[in-house]
């Protein structure tokens, strides 16, 4: 599974006795630095590009899930479940997954809730794959930012991804990407929606 991911600040929001609303924000065209190309190396660097998470986010039939550190034993919320919404724009794919009471008392709920409270959960993280190139014959490109010693840079690569399969999306402590906008409110009880029937780039 490829990972990307975004920082931001999450804030926890409860009713006595009601659900949790945890609203997030992922934004296409940003830069992350993957690795700084070590004493020898090349510096790489990824972008997510508008709309690629596109092809199963507009499929329903498609689950998605939210996860805790991409981690499919540790999951929160899911659309299959109806409990995971999913928006893609232009600008960025947003979502708002709904924690039910029942699923705030297991211990791995209770554990990430308390850490996003302390502040050592800021991150959000897509996992995702790249189409198989018979379907999409070009899902990514790979281009060469250049040299410029006067402004730090060091003929750094940079990966575009055009096209991408999303599977889930992750709180995770350590992002990749400088940005990300993830929050969470009160959330009073509504009628459910109906129940829906290549690795990461490595040196």
């Amino acid at each position: 599974m490829l990972w990307g991911s975004h920082q931001g600040g999450l804030e926890i929001r409860r009713k006595s006795g009601g659900s949790v609303s945890l609203g997030g924000r992922f934004p296409y065209g940003k830069t992350a630095v993957l690795s700084d190309g070590g004493r020898t190396g090349r510096p790489r660097k990824e972008r997510i590009a508008s709309r690629a998470f596109s092809y199963r986010v507009e499929e329903p039939e498609e689950d998605i899930h939210l996860l805790v550190g991409h981690s499919y034993d540790r999951p929160l919320a899911s659309r299959g479940a109806g409990t995971l919404v999913l928006e893609d724009t232009a600008e960025a794919l947003t979502f708002t997954a709904t924690i039910a009471p029942a699923m705030q008392e297991v211990s791995y709920v209770r554990d990430v809730l308390a850490a996003i409270d302390s502040g050592l959960i800021l991150g959000l993280s897509p996992g995702f794959r790249l189409p198989p190139r018979r379907a999409v014959p070009v899902s990514e490109k790979i281009t060469d930012e250049g040299s410029d010693p006067a402004n730090g840079k060091h003929n750094a690569i940079i990966r575009t991804v055009l096209q991408a399969l999303l599977y889930e999306l992750s709180l995770v402590t350590r992002p990749a990407y400088p940005e990300a906008q993830i929050e969470s409110r009160n959330w009073q009880p509504e009628a459910r929606p109906a129940r829906s029937a290549a690795y990461r780039w490595r040196a």
